[in-house]
């Protein structure tokens, strides 16, 4: 009892003292039944007088100042280990964001802290398609809208004092229909499916874009990105290692890690490098041939176009015949269309689901229960907006219970992010002719898509004509995935320093030029090949000489 302080019958003062100290640890001692409950208070290192209201005597504050000395008689355990944590996410692998980034990390900030360390004097992010970390300006009507939308109060006055030279009157007006239909602000959660409002607006966009064919915005869940959507169709539609998905190679290595983390099945079909990687259908029917002798049962086929990391636009045709396959086995197509708006050159879009409803069309009843999810993202196309996580999926074909499940998952995150709910409702549906901020947003689309097809352009060219490099032309996205016969001695290395040829030639590009880019067994490729993945988003045309400097130097280093 010498370290301690019995208090008695003073419960308002036991009141206080519990509400005001964290340290305070109390028990009853109901050893005196002729008063109140009496509390014993081990009270360490503080003053009683920062909250007492009473007087309190010396003695007592020189006695709660005691610190109690507790003695613990137990052997404490060790911290987590890997070996403890969940395995599948210890198998999932990200490329993008892998060894090659991460050590462009490193040598971004010891360039901060030395600027002339370094043979070059910053790093060139290729290896991810972030337009706006690469200097890409975001589209004016998009900034205007988002700034008011996060500030009312800025709304109300420009209701009030009209139009300036900062906003103009139409994206003052949709910010007030922003912010009404979202309930008044985007500080505050959402519909978990998304606005309905936005969702309508969404449904709009995707009808005229179809050529008529209906969309619904019952069918279309608002998502951060469409990395969400996927993880929702895939994490419903694995039932862990008795099913597959098809997905194409090389790939968009979410889709592989998605599927590590929900112990699924990767279901590889290859595309075809010397036919711009097409689809082969006959390949993709062995897949799921073998996958079925196997016992594993295809659920999914994943199919991006335009193509990531290789550009390529799919055609009708293979569209028409990968539902084929889809209506035959009852396998749901996941579509990931975010870069629709990325087309250049001779390619052409046209969605899946077009192609779908005019099958449905004309073949009635063969094509009537295909399943089909499509995506769209506005980090991708002129928007660029990649942090803001703005996405969403249309369903077609699902069940309505199969929908609900989906439904069931997206409220389990709540709600998307609400000002990437806004930034779709500008992506799906941007300034009109007629209206004020239209002829600027024409002119700032127009300049970024006529850039990037630009150094699209200039980057293919350029890797043609260097040894050893072969590179089908982009016809879409933001990446190319140049061939690269690497020299022998170039291999040999790589296996004395544990690694793939095609990541011992980026990091030597990196450590070399500051450019990061991602090397195609990230991705997967033929056995034999070797690949990158580059965006061509970085403005200029020097980071394009000293690759192509770099490649020279690499092959005459390590040439047969």
């Amino acid at each position: 009892m010498s370290q301690s302080l019995l208090l008695r019958n003073s419960s308002s003062l036991w009141k206080r003292t519990i509400q005001k100290s964290a340290y305070i640890s109390s028990y009853i001692n109901k050893t005196n039944t002729n008063m109140s409950p009496s509390i014993l208070i081990n009270y360490p290192v503080y003053n009683l007088k920062s909250f007492h209201t009473g007087p309190v005597s010396g003695s007592l504050n020189s006695q709660l100042a005691k610190k109690v000395k507790t003695k613990y008689n137990f052997e404490p355990a060790e911290p987590l280990a890997i070996e403890d944590l969940n395995e599948h996410v210890l198998n999932a692998k990200y490329a993008v964001r892998g060894s090659i980034p991460m050590r462009a990390e490193e040598l971004k900030i010891q360039l901060q802290k030395d600027p002339k360390s370094l043979p070059f004097d910053k790093i060139i992010n290729a290896n991810i398609g972030n337009p706006q970390q690469l200097k890409q300006k975001p589209l004016t009507f998009y900034r205007q809208v988002l700034s008011l939308v996060q500030y009312p109060d800025l709304l109300k006055s420009l209701e009030k004092s009209g139009p300036n030279k900062e906003y103009n009157l139409d994206a003052i007006k949709r910010a007030r229909r922003l912010l009404n239909a979202i309930g008044g602000s985007v500080g505050a959660y959402s519909n978990s499916q998304g606005v309905y409002e936005i969702r309508e607006t969404v449904a709009d966009f995707i009808t005229k874009r179809d050529e008529g064919e209906p969309a619904y915005p019952e069918d279309i869940f608002l998502t951060a990105g469409a990395s969400a959507a996927v993880n929702y169709l895939l994490s419903t539609l694995s039932r862990g290692d008795k099913t597959g998905v098809l997905i194409p190679i090389p790939q968009y290595p979410l889709y592989t890690a998605t599927l590590a983390l929900n112990n699924t099945h990767a279901l590889p079909y290859y595309l075809e490098e010397k036919t711009g990687w097409s689809t082969n259908m006959v390949d993709i029917e062995k897949v799921v041939n073998k996958a079925i002798a196997d016992g594993v049962k295809p659920s999914v086929l994943v199919v991006i176009n335009p193509g990531n990391p290789t550009g390529a636009v799919l055609s009708r045709e293979s569209i028409a015949k990968i539902f084929e396959i889809a209506s035959r086995h009852g396998i749901v197509v996941i579509a990931d269309e975010v870069y629709q708006e990325n087309i250049f050159g001779d390619g052409e879009f046209v969605s899946m689901k077009k192609v779908l409803r005019e099958l449905q069309h004309d073949h009635p009843g063969q094509f009537d229960d295909v399943q089909l999810a499509s995506l769209h993202s506005t980090s991708k196309g002129v928007s660029g907006e990649c942090g803001q996580r703005g996405g969403y999926m249309e369903l077609t074909g699902f069940r309505p219970e199969i929908r609900q499940v989906l439904l069931k998952l997206a409220s389990i995150s709540l709600c998307p992010v609400v000002t990437g709910q806004v930034l779709i409702d500008l992506m799906v549906s941007p300034p009109q002719p007629g209206d004020e901020s239209y002829q600027q947003d024409q002119l700032e689309r127009s300049a970024i898509h006529s850039e990037l097809g630009k150094r699209a352009q200039l980057l293919y060219e350029t890797f043609n004509s260097l040894e050893g490099v072969d590179c089908q032309k982009p016809e879409g996205a933001m990446y190319l995935f140049p061939n690269i016969e690497m020299p022998f001695k170039a291999v040999q290395k790589a296996h004395h320093l544990e690694m793939t040829p095609d990541e011992f030639y980026c990091k030597s590009l990196l450590e070399a030029t500051g450019i990061c880019t991602v090397p195609g067994s990230g991705f997967g490729q033929v056995t034999g090949t070797y690949h990158l993945r580059t965006t061509f988003l970085a403005p200029g045309e020097q980071w394009i000489k000293d690759w192509a400097k770099f490649h020279k130097e690499f092959f005459d280093q390590y040439r047969d």
